[in-house]
């Protein structure tokens, strides 16, 4: 009689493909967006194209690439992340593309507006000023921006679109919004940094008008069949134990009105992935996403980053953080992708050692990987 072992049975799980809307992607694993800062002027060169082709050559499903600032005037800060408008850069994002196709892998951008955390000052755009719903970084503090005009609104609204129109435009797959960790969009959908008193702020569905009209823009601006994605959090940059929604029901309220506007697949960030979200249910939050909407999910939180997690490859470890957590949940569709992050950072054979059962050549992650574009 043959059996199979936890490793075969990764492999098998992880293995299978799944169709997005229109994109079909060979296995259920992501790799995760993860700011690199190695674009100088916003133009992805060489070393950026190696650096995704390497992981989809080593058989990542979907690869998110770091956040990439929309054409907007105080969307960015940083004159080293990469721009998605532009010639130079969009050009250097085609080659980008062309090459994680050549690798025989997926890719999508990942579509970003950092509002209120940018300072003013900051490159690539010193003169621009901080936006925001109501010009607050974080909850309980005093304005220290601008609040957005309509016109403002309507600005960054179309910033998203023509980007994403330009990236079917030069060959990605799809594209996933930002909506997450503090930024732009999640300052819209969080109470605590929303302030407003018009059609944007008030409750969860007014606080997610800006967010929904982004995405109805951007289906508007593609194929019926090209994918969007959506990443959103609970949890922001600015304050670890923030939430957009105590409940079940507040949760859906928010997602409702972006899975109407075209959503295709959620991304629910979460710190770790095996961390239930509300009380009552063992559900996370990506769990609760695919019930309340009934869209894809992608989960994501300390996959394979740390020691317990490669030594319950190996047979060993926590069996809450264990790989048969995972596959379980996977199996149950409780989710239907599994992002990855820094695991991919320190190894880009990741995705191909657990495909193929090489579970005992894993390394935990050293946070020395963040300064290298391996």
């Amino acid at each position: 009689m043959t059996t199979t072992t936890p490793a075969s049975r990764a492999a098998r799980v992880l293995s299978r493909p799944i169709t997005l809307n229109g994109l079909t992607v060979p296995n259920r694993i992501v790799m995760a967006p993860m700011t690199r800062m190695f674009s100088p002027g916003g133009v992805p060169g060489d070393d950026v194209r190696s650096y995704y082709a390497r992981r989809a050559a080593a058989g990542v499903g979907l690869i998110v690439t770091e956040g990439t600032y929309v054409g907007h005037e105080s969307a960015g800060q940083s004159d080293r992340v990469p721009r998605f408008h532009g010639e130079e850069q969009l050009a250097g994002w085609a080659k980008v593309a062309e090459d994680v196709h050549a690798a025989g892998g997926r890719i999508v951008p990942q579509l970003w507006h950092i509002g209120m955390v940018r300072k003013q000052g900051d490159a690539p755009c010193p003169d621009a000023p901080a936006m925001g719903p109501s010009g607050l970084e974080t909850a309980g503090a005093e304005p220290t921006g601008k609040e957005m005009t309509q016109r403002d609104v309507d600005d960054v609204i179309a910033a998203f679109a023509e980007a994403a129109a330009a990236a079917e435009r030069i060959g990605f797959d799809g594209v996933e919004i930002h909506g997450a960790h503090g930024y732009l969009l999640d300052q819209f959908l969080w109470e605590g940094t929303n302030r407003r008193t018009d059609a944007y702020g008030g409750d969860p569905v007014a606080r997610a008008r800006f967010s929904a009209e982004i995405v109805a823009a951007v289906r508007a601006a593609v194929s019926p069949e090209f994918p969007i994605l959506f990443r959103y959090s609970q949890w922001k940059q600015q304050d670890y134990t923030a939430r957009l929604a105590e409940t079940p029901e507040e949760l859906e309220a928010i997602l409702t009105p972006l899975a109407a506007a075209g959503v295709d697949v959620f991304h629910a960030s979460t710190r770790r992935y095996w961390l239930p979200e509300f009380d009552g249910s063992d559900l996370n939050l990506a769990g609760w996403t695919k019930k309340l909407t009934g869209k894809q999910t992608i989960t994501v939180g300390s996959v394979g980053l740390d020691g317990d997690f490669v030594h319950a490859f190996q047979g060993e470890g926590s069996p809450v953080k264990g790989i048969d957590n995972l596959l379980d949940r996977l199996e149950a569709d409780e989710f239907d992708m599994v992002a990855v992050g820094r695991a991919l950072l320190q190894d880009p054979e990741w995705a191909a050692k657990v495909l193929s059962d090489r579970f005992d050549e894993l390394k935990p992650y050293d946070a020395a990987a963040v300064n290298t574009l391996s």
